[in-house]
């Protein structure tokens, strides 16, 4: 195994070689018996990294189940992810689509975008299903932040109550844009940060066969997601955020980081809150049980809406 050996040789020195160092292992790379995939991979490798380029490489050239566990175990997570992926996850959705169900299916794409209510998602709730909610109680006054002055009907007592009129518009918009997500097979992130709804909010993106981030939020999730998990990630499609509000009432990581990275975002938005970040904002309660979980329950809904409908059209 000459190559295998001028391989770590020439990383054990701490740098990719000199450039006839470097034009030779090419030639022997090219003129060798790896397959064309693992010539690809080796390929890939930038300078420090071509020791554990070696180290799997060095798997192509020994069938022995015992060297192949130990070349694995050399390499990184992400290597060994980006060596082992399969052509058969490549495939996209609409190629097993026969070409009348494909026809039909861009046809109805087409389509959805031509109606203000392609899911009739007007219907899914009501000006007194908000107020029962408790939809409309809004913070102390001294909290009120100056962007949500136009979402304010009054106050009573000192508290803040929210124009539930200007709501429900809102809410509608909201509704709409998740069902067109979820029927175009997008990936949609509940965020929450209130301990007493961790579980019921995981509960229901759950149920709705979504995902949802209820923890803490570490630093870099979306902006550096590729650190943080090892590997490249697939970010969601957008984000649903029942509060805009950390614990210690401060802009949640999620909050600023969708906006960073482009990422739209529906939002409950209290009378504390900044709506401006926001791409759908919602103005109410983002407190009490009852507001949330109605919140949560009535997102999932229209999620689940949206995938009915794609599996109606696709016929799956």
């Amino acid at each position: 195994m000459p190559l295998f050996r001028n391989l770590v040789s020439i990383a054990l020195r701490g740098s990719a070689g000199t450039t006839l160092e470097r034009n030779a292992l090419g030639q022997q790379l090219r003129a060798s018996v790896v397959p064309i995939e693992s010539r690809r991979f080796l390929a890939s490798f930038p300078g420090r990294s071509v020791l554990r380029a070696a180290t799997l490489h060095q798997a192509h050239f020994h069938s022995s189940a015992e060297q192949f566990s130990s070349a694995q175990q050399s390499a990184s997570q992400q290597d060994t992810v980006r060596n082992t992926r399969s052509p058969e996850n490549d495939v996209h959705p609409d190629a097993t689509l026969d070409p009348a169900t494909l026809k039909y299916w861009y046809t109805e794409l087409r389509r959805s975008l031509t109606y203000p209510d392609y899911f009739s998602v007007t219907d899914m709730f009501t000006v007194e299903d908000l107020f029962k909610a408790r939809l409309h109680l809004g913070h102390k006054e001294g909290t009120l932040n100056d962007y949500m002055r136009p979402y304010i009907l009054g106050s009573r007592l000192s508290q803040l109550i929210i124009d539930l009129d200007k709501t429900v518009p809102r809410l509608h918009k909201a509704l709409n844009f998740l069902a067109h997500i979820a029927f175009r097979d997008g990936v949609i992130l509940f965020v929450g940060r209130q301990e007493q709804h961790q579980y019921a909010i995981e509960e229901i993106a759950a149920k709705c066969g979504e995902f949802a981030h209820t923890r803490y939020w570490a630093g870099g999730v979306f902006t550096n997601s590729t650190m943080q998990f090892k590997c490249t990630v697939r970010l969601p499609d957008t984000v649903i955020l029942l509060s805009t509000l950390n614990p210690i009432l401060d802009n949640h990581i999620a909050y600023t980081d969708s906006a960073r990275m482009r990422i739209p975002t529906v939002g409950v938005v209290d009378t504390n809150c900044d709506p401006r970040l926001v791409t759908y904002p919602v103005p109410a309660s983002d407190d009490s049980t009852d507001s949330v979980l109605f919140m949560a329950n009535l997102f999932a809904k229209a999620i689940t809406r949206g995938k009915e409908k794609r599996k109606l059209v696709r016929g799956e």
